[in-house]
């Protein structure tokens, strides 16, 4: 997963000699977010597109003050990007390389496509979020405790802290989820969400409807 193997070359940098208008009317056209300036090869800054339309005419120059100075490096992880594509509200993000020469850019779509190959997306399961104290949790525990249950673990990854506490996003397969569930709880685990149909809460809703039923006659 290195922004290297990622790396798109059609969008062009734009010189800080270039006027707005021509550095606007690129970026609607390819329909990113920003445009790149760079000066003698080397990598100044971004600028959005929206803030290029509100923009009086004149040279990218007039506009340093404003240059976003966000960047990847082209061997980083492509998972360094997401913070950045959310961070900048930004749809594309430049490459530039140890010495800041722009390279090219990364797309949200490219790394949308890349994360789709893999199970933790890819594939059937369901979801749970569970939740402990962060000094008790432990992902080797919690492999366990699926695997115990003939589940299998697609991916995990902790979602949140709370306070103390830290909250464990897993995706699952197994037949047996609500064996899961309880063994999660008499470990300390607690079942925060789940995204599945729970087939003992599903008999226990029946038999209470079959309760009012009877309560009514």
């Amino acid at each position: 997963m290195f922004i290297k193997d990622y790396i798109s070359k059609d969008y062009p940098a734009f010189n800080t000699s270039d006027s707005i208008e021509q550095a606007n009317e690129v970026a609607k056209e390819f329909g990113y977010t920003h445009i790149f300036i760079k000066k003698k090869g080397v990598y100044q800054g971004a600028l959005s597109q929206q803030f290029l339309e509100e923009s009086p005419e004149g040279t990218l120059q007039t506009l340093e003050h404003h240059f976003e100075k966000f960047a990847l490096l082209e061997d980083g992880n492509v998972l360094d990007s997401i913070k950045l594509f959310y961070t900048f509200n930004s749809n594309v993000i430049p490459v530039i390389n140890k010495l800041e020469k722009y390279q090219g850019y990364l797309t949200c779509d490219d790394v949308f496509c890349e994360f789709a190959k893999y199970p933790l997306f890819s594939e059937n399961g369901a979801l749970l979020v569970i939740q402990n104290n962060k000094r008790n949790y432990s992902m080797t525990d919690i492999c366990k405790i699926v695997e115990s249950n003939n589940g299998r673990i697609y991916g995990c990854y902790i979602s949140a802290f709370e306070g103390d506490d830290v909250q464990i996003t897993l995706k699952i397969n197994s037949e047996n989820l609500s064996s899961i569930d309880e063994t999660f709880e008499r470990y300390g685990y607690s079942v925060v969400h789940k995204y599945y149909d729970d087939q003992k809460e599903e008999l226990l809703k029946d038999r209470f409807g079959f309760f009012q039923k009877y309560m009514e006659i």
